[in-house]
């Protein structure tokens, strides 16, 4: 697995919708698999489960962003990917989940990620 956590600054829907956007338009087998969202007020918090194809690992490989903002400025991010080894017994092939996350980073970091 990898993962990364973040404190964000900015407007909660339009960081959301730049993490999807940035991460299916970086992929051409990225797809949104499922997604979650509460509102209470002051608390927000979306969950988005992407997968994408990866042709180093020849397996599918996920990434779960989960956003929170608990106050008006305040918003956390947390990152994980999985899946992306084919092993049983020891997870050898870390590759193609790094290469996922890294493809958020570049979003977070307004870096070009569009590989289509």
């Amino acid at each position: 697995m990898a993962k990364i956590q973040r404190k964000l600054s900015g407007d909660y829907e339009t960081i959301l919708k730049k993490i999807e956007d940035g991460i299916l338009d970086g992929s051409i087998s990225a797809t949104l698999e499922d997604q979650s969202d509460f509102n209470n007020g002051k608390i927000k918090c979306s969950v988005r489960v992407f997968e994408r194809y990866s042709f180093f690992g020849k397996n599918r490989v996920s990434l779960n962003v989960t956003l929170l903002q608990s106050n008006d400025k305040d918003i956390w991010l947390s990152a994980i990917t999985s899946g992306g080894s084919r092993a049983i017994f020891i997870k050898f092939n870390t590759l193609s989940e790094q290469a996922f996350l890294n493809k958020l980073i570049d979003v977070l970091d307004n870096k070009k990620t569009d590989n289509k």
